[in-house]
């Protein structure tokens, strides 16, 4: 005998749930505002919660399934959670309130949308005229980086050359 699932009440139950979990690297967002947590809907045994990583080795990604899956299962709901790589998380994602959040917790934001079409461009100055990368302690647009990779790989290490403060600049991409 198959359980039949109440699409609209279970739904809601469960981004009821999930609502409140914060990424494990940046515990002032939640799953949601980052864009990470995509989808929940009706799967083959049951509900299937669709998440997609930073990046596609992300080292958080297993606690953000642990916390998923008690999460639920402290409201009774089982689910299957599912890493979806395609299509690709991209900073576009991260809403306006979630960007803010970022810049209050002391993170530059990613400033402007992601870049597209999948090109790369190699830049062999740190400054980036076109997307400056305002400091989150004094708003100074005087930034320069100071290494590609800050405290995770989404991240670069800046530092304001007007308050000397280092700080963490989420890339877009």
């Amino acid at each position: 005998m198959t359980q039949q699932l109440d699409l609209n009440v279970d739904r809601d139950r469960i981004w009821a749930a999930l609502e409140a979990l914060s990424d494990p690297e940046i515990p002032v967002l939640t799953l949601r505002e980052m864009g990470i947590l995509r989808e929940v809907r009706p799967g083959r045994h049951g509900w299937d919660i669709v998440i997609t990583p930073t990046y596609s080795g992300c080292p958080a990604m297993g606690q953000i399934e642990d916390d998923i899956r008690s999460a639920l299962l402290a409201q009774g709901i089982e689910a299957k959670v599912l890493v979806q790589l395609a299509p690709a998380w991209t900073t576009d994602w991260m809403n306006e309130q979630a960007k803010a959040k970022l810049r209050d917790y002391g993170i530059a934001p990613p400033a402007g949308p992601a870049p597209s079409g999948g090109v790369s461009i190699l830049r062999l100055s740190s400054r980036t005229p076109e997307h400056d990368v305002a400091c989150p302690r004094c708003s100074s647009a005087n930034t320069t980086e100071i290494s590609h990779f800050g405290s995770t790989a989404c991240k670069a290490l800046f530092r304001c050359l007007d308050c000397m403060e280092p700080f963490d600049h989420f890339k877009p991409h």
